[in-house]
């Protein structure tokens, strides 16, 4: 059973390795004995397996020291003397002629050892001191570390213990109590809601990013998904819709115009501890109602007009019931007469210039409202339209029917008979059909003149009830249409007109 230790393995090839604290322990006992005068005079003359002074020297290294085993081999390499004297004999040369600590195998395992040369009188190498500790394997190292790793792993397991019982506590806290399946089913729960709501939804925090926004939201706001965490001022919205987002109130039903829609928005603002969190929005699309409600404006208006006409109505049949009592047969047929054809000739006049029915059938009915109000509304000469398409017709009646109510409202309270006028020009050229609406109110100031047609925007001021969207309707129409809409000022007959100019084309987008 031999072993060599003739040259140091390489560190690649050692498997563990050694830590500095063996290799000093196993390093000092070598040069200690290295430096022994007794060993240095003495091994020169030693032989194989005889007993001499030298061994007294092994002995007293290796029960000072502590080590395994401790050896002397002479200046061929064999050793002569060991505390082991199964290696005597062998042999346990080095490559160089040089102090050595490494790792080797051993018959009974691997084993730290250190080589130090032993110099003579003259300071010729005459043998080395070999000193060597057993390295302990693996179990042997976890038994004498047990104890250690016991109490560490206790440690552990209590400080693990306490952190969890806090971590849990935190938690609690921040869910409400609710269980990791509860806040499963909660998620699931909201996402379902989020999808099947045909309103919008979009949350955003205090610093006004969003948290999250319903299918709903994005189709309406035209925003791509994967906008969570965002601001809504990186969202590429309107300034009117940022805004409102962004004001940090809790006003009901506010109107906002996204693009051809018109949205209705709601927001309610969360609060934690005294402090606002954030805000929730919810906006619903309001367009198809809106085109509901101008119809049923003219239904009506038209309404109003015939509940009016039949008030006259019952005085004219109580004139002619009377002059019937009276005998007065022939003032009978002439006041009847007159009455039919003043009648006809508001309607003849409107039908004969416009040959569309829907647009005739408003133009008429503003007619009787506005009288109604004391308020001349008079059809420009110039006046003429044939029969246009369904869906371009009711875009004329939303441009037509908000100009000329704006008109009747702008002259309502001019004091002025006179100036209590209002013009309807409607002329169709081509695929264009142009309408233009002049009245003589108290005008508008030059630098109002592009804001009136923004939303929400009224010469009474800001509005969310639904005023102050009738012009950003109109040059929202129009502009659908490949058109627009301006507004300028004339004067004729000493009256300085304000004229607002419209032009639809026959073709979205034409």
């Amino acid at each position: 059973m031999q072993f060599s230790c003739a040259s140091p393995p390489s560190p690649s090839r050692s498997r563990p390795r050694v830590s500095n604290a063996r290799r000093d322990v196993a390093h000092s006992p070598a040069e200690s004995l290295a430096a022994n005068p007794a060993v240095r005079e003495l091994l020169p003359q030693a032989q194989t397996r005889l007993r001499s002074g030298l061994q007294g020297s092994v002995d007293s290294v290796r029960a000072i020291s502590g080590v395994t085993y401790v050896s002397l081999a002479d200046a061929d390499g064999s050793v002569v003397i060991s505390t082991r004297p199964g290696d005597v004999g062998i042999d346990a040369r080095q490559t160089e002629d040089r102090s050595w600590t490494g790792l080797v195998d051993t018959p009974s395992g691997k084993a730290v050892e250190a080589h130090v040369p032993i110099l003579g009188s003259e300071g010729a190498i005459t043998g080395t001191a070999i000193v060597g500790i057993e390295y302990p394997s693996i179990w042997t190292r976890l038994l004498q570390s047990a104890p250690n790793l016991l109490v560490y792993l206790a440690v552990a397991s209590l400080l693990g213990g306490v952190g969890s019982i806090l971590l849990a506590r935190r938690v609690k806290r921040q869910t409400l109590g609710m269980e990791a399946g509860e806040i499963l089913d909660l998620v699931r729960q909201r996402e379902a809601m989020l999808r099947g709501l045909k309103e919008g939804v979009i949350a955003f925090d205090a610093q006004g990013k969003v948290v999250l926004m319903s299918d709903s939201a994005h189709q309406l706001l035209d925003i791509p998904r994967g906008s969570a965490g965002r601001s809504v001022r990186d969202l590429g919205l309107d300034d009117r819709l940022q805004s409102v987002l962004t004001s940090g109130t809790t006003e009901s039903d506010q109107l906002v115009l996204v693009g051809d829609r018109l949205l209705v928005l709601n927001t309610v603002l969360i609060e934690s501890k005294g402090r606002t969190i954030g805000s929730v929005t919810t906006f619903r699309d309001r367009t198809e109602l809106r085109s509901v409600e101008e119809e049923l404006d003219v239904t009506k208006t038209s309404t109003d007009a015939l509940r009016a006409h039949i008030h006259e109505f019952d005085n004219q049949l109580h004139t002619i019931s009377g002059l019937i009592q009276l005998g007065e047969y022939d003032e009978v047929v002439g006041y009847v007469e007159g009455l039919t054809m003043e009648r006809a000739q508001v309607s003849a006049t409107v039908t004969e210039k416009i040959a569309d029915v829907g647009t005739a059938a408003l133009v008429i009915a503003k007619i009787g409202a506005a009288a109604q109000g004391l308020v001349t509304v008079e059809l420009a000469a110039d006046t003429h339209l044939e029969t246009v398409d369904r869906r371009l017709g009711r875009d004329l009646v939303t441009v037509v029917g908000n100009l000329v109510d704006n008109a009747i409202d702008a002259v309502g309270e001019m004091p002025e008979a006179s100036r209590r006028k209002v013009r309807l020009s409607i002329r169709g050229r081509g695929t264009a059909v142009e309408v233009r609406v002049e009245d003589a109110g108290p005008g508008i100031a030059p630098e109002n003149r592009d804001r009136v047609f923004g939303q929400g925007w009224s010469t009474k001021g800001q509005s969310s009830d639904g005023h102050g969207f009738g012009l950003a309707l109109v040059r929202l129409t129009c502009r659908r249409r490949g058109g627009d809409v301006t507004v300028s000022t004339r004067s004729a007959e000493d009256i300085e007109w304000t004229v607002f100019s419209a032009v639809l084309h026959d073709g979205e987008g034409a």
